[in-house]
C-alpha cells in the first residue's frame, strides 16, 4: 500500500458549483459552522476545521462543539468525507449521509482539498483542525504523506484511531467468520483500514507519529469500547498532549461517541486551540 496525494476517480460529487456553497456540499452543516464569509480575528488567526468519524457526518457530529467555537469567535468550517450512495441516517431526525465509509487515503485526500479550499477562503495561512475518532486520526495521514504539515498549527484529536483499533477483539475474531467480514469491509473500508495490523497501519507507522511545527492533543476516555486498547490512542513525539478526561472529572461515564458531547472533553479541546488562555477543566 502506497500514499495517494488525490482523490480518486469515485468523488467528482465534491466539485463546487455556482449555485452551492464553495465546498460544493448540499449536507446540512451544523450550527455555527461554513460561513464562508467569516474572517478569523487577531484573537482566532486560524480557522477551526472539523472532522467526522466513522458511520457519521458533519451535522450530527458537531451538533455541540462547532457552535461553542463560533461562540468564542472562531471561523468554524466542518466537512463530510468518505460517504456511499444511499447510506443514510436519520439518528437527529433527517435524513443525511453517513460519511467516514470510504478508504483513509482517499478521505484525506477529501481533506487536503478541503484545508486549501478554507484557506483560500479566509486568507489564513494555516487551520486547525479538531477530528473525531477516524476523525482525529486521518488528518495525520494528511500530515504525513499529503503536505499538510505546512497548513496545520494544531490537531486535536477526540478517542482518535491513531494506530488502530481490536474493537475489543472484533476485529482479530473477523478471519475466522470471512462471510461477516467481507459484509463489513466492503461498505466500510476504512474499517478495514483502521484494524490493528493493516496494510494502512504499516504505512502509517513507517513514519514518526508526529510531524514537525505541528501541536498535537489527543483527548482519550478509559471507557471507549470502540478504539480499543485506548491507550493506543496517544502519541509520542515533541509537542504532544495526551489527555484522559477521566483524570480531570473521575466520575465521568462518557465513552466513545459521547465524547464528542462532553463538556470536560470539549473543554480540553478548547484549551488546546488557545493555550495561552486556557482554564482550569471542569467536571461535566
Amino acid at each position: 500500500m502506497s500514499p495517494v496525494s488525490s482523490v480518486s476517480g469515485g468523488s467528482a460529487p465534491y466539485a463546487a458549483s455556482a449555485e452551492l456553497p464553495p465546498d460544493g456540499d448540499t449536507v446540512a452543516s451544523p450550527p455555527g459552522a461554513n460561513d464562508w464569509t467569516c474572517r478569523p480575528s487577531a484573537a482566532h488567526p486560524e480557522p477551526v476545521v472539523l472532522v467526522h468519524g466513522t458511520f457519521a457526518n458533519r451535522y450530527e457530529n458537531w451538533l455541540a462543539l462547532s457552535p461553542l467555537l463560533k461562540s468564542l469567535g472562531y471561523c468554524v468550517f466542518a466537512l463530510d468525507y468518505g460517504t456511499v450512495p444511499g447510506v443514510t441516517s436519520s439518528g437527529s431526525g433527517l435524513l443525511l449521509p453517513i460519511g467516514g465509509l470510504r478508504p483513509v487515503p482517499e478521505s484525506a485526500a477529501r481533506l487536503a482539498w478541503f484545508v486549501d479550499l478554507v484557506r483560500s477562503a479566509t486568507g489564513a495561512a494555516k487551520v486547525d483542525i479538531v477530528g473525531h475518532s477516524q476523525g482525529g486520526m486521518l488528518p495525520n495521514y494528511y500530515l504525513k504523506f499529503l503536505g499538510g504539515g505546512s497548513k496545520v498549527g494544531r490537531l486535536v484529536g477526540l478517542a482518535p484511531s491513531n494506530h488502530g483499533t481490536t474493537l475489543d477483539g472484533i476485529t482479530n475474531l473477523a478471519p475466522y467468520f470471512p462471510g461477516v467480514a467481507d459484509l463489513i469491509y466492503t461498505v466500510c473500508q476504512a474499517c478495514r483500514d483502521q484494524a490493528v495490523g493493516s496494510d494502512f497501519n504499516e504505512v502509517m507507522a513507517s513514519r514518526p507519529d508526529t510531524v514537525p511545527g505541528v501541536s498535537y492533543t489527543v483527548v482519550s476516555t478509559v471507557l471507549d469500547e470502540v478504539v480499543t486498547p485506548w491507550r493506543t490512542q496517544f502519541l509520542s513525539g515533541p509537542d504532544v498532549d495526551n489527555e484522559v478526561v477521566q483524570a480531570h472529572c473521575p466520575v465521568s461515564l462518557v465513552e466513545h461517541v459521547g465524547i464528542a458531547f462532553s463538556p470536560t472533553a470539549l473543554h480540553l479541546v478548547t484549551n488546546a486551540l488557545d493555550p495561552a488562555h486556557a482554564t482550569p477543566v471542569f467536571c461535566g
